[in-house]
């Protein structure tokens, strides 16, 4: 697949926060009121990519809008999509107690017919790092093929909150970094000095230096068409279950299994942070306030008069 154009940013914002208790992708947490996604789009477009498109909820479409829009304004071409539970439904009926959409694969595939270069996607509520976009940017403007995507891998330890379980998707490799399973661990948490994982009620211990997928992914449209069958399988089996999602990592492992396509790691050495629980807003802000400090970033990184690419 020839690449002409500017690689595209998706990011995942329509998660309903529900650990955290509000809606974290819009909460100001720099130093000049930024918002943790404004900062990947910073350095997205740093790294050179050229468009962003927004997976967000449609009745908090205008408020979202009058929020982010004037700060992009002429720096980055802007789009929309849009998830709901019944978004790609086939009219399929739920139990009335399902109220929240089929989780991050699902919010991606509301982007089919939006994109249609090789894109990158993030979550909103996590910071990833000036060198992750700069290899991403790198990987997805080569003569990437169809059946060939990549990862963004992470070190665990670099990613659990002192305040709670977060869902990591552990990544194992082969001698060529190509991934040959992501395990989505969902229970993972801080005890004892230990980063243990709870599985159906067994504990396993993980190594500090397990490799973990951040939901940073560089694709193609291919992976969206793939999945789209997948998504109508996985409905016919989950339609009546209140907690079941439809995850990147889980469908990505599903791509690699089938030999269809080959997943490589990039490993970075970026920092990552983020925020799962209320608690881990003060640590963001702090880390934040560090980087501008030592002037990584501008104090507001939107008001610079060196341009961006510059930087």
């Amino acid at each position: 697949m020839n690449n002409n154009k500017k690689p595209t940013l998706i990011i995942l914002a329509a998660g309903m926060a529900s650990r955290y208790g509000g809606n974290k992708q819009t909460e100001s947490f720099g130093p000049s009121g930024e918002t943790i996604m404004e900062y990947s789009i910073f350095d997205a477009l740093r790294a050179g990519f050229g468009k962003v498109i927004f997976i967000i909820r449609e009745e908090f479409a205008e408020a979202f809008a009058a929020q982010i829009e004037p700060k992009l304004s002429g720096k980055i071409e802007i789009d929309y999509a849009y998830q709901s539970l019944e978004s790609f439904s086939k009219d399929i009926e739920f139990s009335k107690e399902r109220t929240k959409p089929f989780g991050t694969a699902h919010a991606l595939l509301c982007c089919k017919g939006k994109v249609g270069e090789p894109f990158a996607v993030i979550n909103a509520d996590d910071f990833y790092g000036l060198d992750a976009f700069n290899k991403a940017y790198t990987f997805l403007t080569q003569d990437i093929q169809d059946d060939l995507f990549a990862c963004l891998g992470y070190e665990l330890k670099n990613t659990v909150s002192e305040f709670g379980a977060v869902t990591r998707g552990e990544i194992k490799t082969n001698a060529a970094d190509e991934i040959v399973s992501i395990n989505e661990r969902r229970e993972i948490i801080l005890k004892d000095g230990q980063i243990v994982s709870f599985e159906k009620d067994q504990q396993q211990i993980l190594a500090v230096d397990t490799q973990v997928s951040m939901n940073f992914f560089c694709f193609t449209p291919a992976f969206i068409d793939w999945m789209e069958d997948k998504y109508y399988a996985f409905l016919s089996a989950n339609k009546g279950e209140l907690k079941a999602e439809f995850l990147i990592p889980e469908v990505a492992d599903q791509l690699i299994k089938s030999g269809e396509a080959r997943i490589k790691v990039i490993a970075t050495d970026a920092k990552w942070f983020g925020v799962t629980f209320k608690e881990d807003a003060a640590m963001v802000k702090e880390e934040l306030l560090k980087l501008s400090n030592a002037q990584t970033y501008p104090v507001d990184i939107w008001d610079v008069s060196t341009p961006i690419t510059q930087l």
